[in-house]
């Protein structure tokens, strides 16, 4: 046990010598308890209380005891279990597939309502969410955070429509490799503010696919290397439907652009990337969320156990208290216990009135 305020220790010599003045009027209390039985002469042998009125007077010492030990702040030293968490670095296809009406409201509505419930289900004590966008080029917007204020502001402003416009040439491609590469410049810069963590880190690429590509291969190599696995979720239907073009008019003669989910090509990315692929509309987003989250813990730091100082003055004042109850329970003078209970009623309004 250590205290923050040591220096109030020595006000123990009070209840110390309060102690030793009791130990000394017991001692005479049963001296002359004993030359009363001797002196008197009756039918009955007479007997006295062992302790008598003396158990309140020890009660109220012990109580002022814990009470100065109370003042000085004790802490003890506890175990504290941790388990590491989990870093979930979110890259979102923003591209103009995403604007695709084959699931309700489109792809990319979709898919920020399953963030939504990702968000939801993480614990944001240790764990801890990063999100990137991309389409033909990347767009970082939240770095690794255990805020989830910060998450959801970027879900609330993104929520209707991708950043990438339709009308800009640089929204029509879907270049996974390079949202990838953003996700491990996330994690390295990470390093480089907060230092290593023991959190377990995991890609959640989000996407309806792209076909293979070398470029593709050598980014996930080098997720591979970092110890990154990528776990793929497919957003859309084999169906598929007509990517909406504002730059499209009816004089046109070539045929509108139609896009489909592309799994076979996701599920490719997600063996190469060391994770699995999922699908959006499967199953519940709250089962899908858990997996994930389980998926990142498991490649945590195993659980450990730290010492930590932890406050337990609280404890020292309700004992004190509950002993300075008790005491009247060994009260036998009416007077006394009146004395005692305005006494307890005056010591409680001033506490009251610091404590406002």
């Amino acid at each position: 046990m250590t205290f923050d305020e040591p220096r109030l220790l020595w006000l123990l010599i009070v209840p110390a010598l309060m102690l030793l003045l009791w130990m000394r009027q017991l001692r005479l209390r049963r001296r002359d308890a004993a030359r009363l039985v001797a002196a008197r002469q009756l039918p009955n042998p007479e007997r006295f209380p062992f302790f008598g009125d003396a158990l309140f007077w020890l009660s109220l010492i012990a109580a002022t005891a814990l009470l100065v030990m109370a003042v000085a702040q004790p802490k003890v030293v506890t175990s504290l279990v941790r388990t590491g968490g989990a870093d979930v670095i979110i890259l979102l296809d923003g591209s103009a597939s995403m604007h695709v009406t084959d699931v309700q409201g489109d792809r990319w509505q979709r898919a920020v309502r399953f963030l939504r419930v990702l968000g939801d289900s993480l614990s944001w004590q240790s764990d801890r969410v990063a999100l990137t966008l991309f389409a033909h080029i990347a767009t970082p917007q939240i770095r690794l955070t255990s805020d989830p204020n910060t998450f959801f502001f970027f879900l609330d402003h993104l929520a209707e429509k991708s950043p990438f416009r339709l009308e800009d040439d640089t929204s029509w491609d879907t270049n996974i490799a390079l949202g990838v590469t953003w996700g491990l410049r996330i994690v390295e810069k990470d390093e480089e503010i907060r230092g290593p963590t023991e959190n377990a880190r995991l890609f959640v690429l989000i996407t309806d696919g792209q076909a293979w590509s070398g470029t593709v291969e050598e980014s996930l190599m080098a997720a591979r290397r970092k110890g990154v696995p990528l776990f793929v979720v497919g957003v859309g239907t084999e169906g598929g439907g007509i990517i909406p073009d504002p730059k499209r008019t009816a004089l046109d003669a070539s045929p509108p652009v139609f896009s489909r989910l592309d799994r076979a090509s996701l599920r490719t990315i997600a063996t190469a990337g060391n994770g699995e692929y999922f699908e959006l509309d499967r199953g519940s987003d709250i089962d899908l969320s858990t997996q994930l989250i389980d998926a990142a813990r498991r490649r945590a730091a195993s659980t450990r156990t730290e010492p930590v100082l932890q406050d337990v003055y609280w404890q020292f004042l309700a004992v004190a208290a509950a002993l300075a109850v008790a005491a009247a329970l060994f009260l036998h003078d009416r007077l006394d216990l009146w004395i005692q209970v305005g006494v307890a009623a005056v010591t409680f309004a001033v506490v009251a009135s610091i404590l406002r």
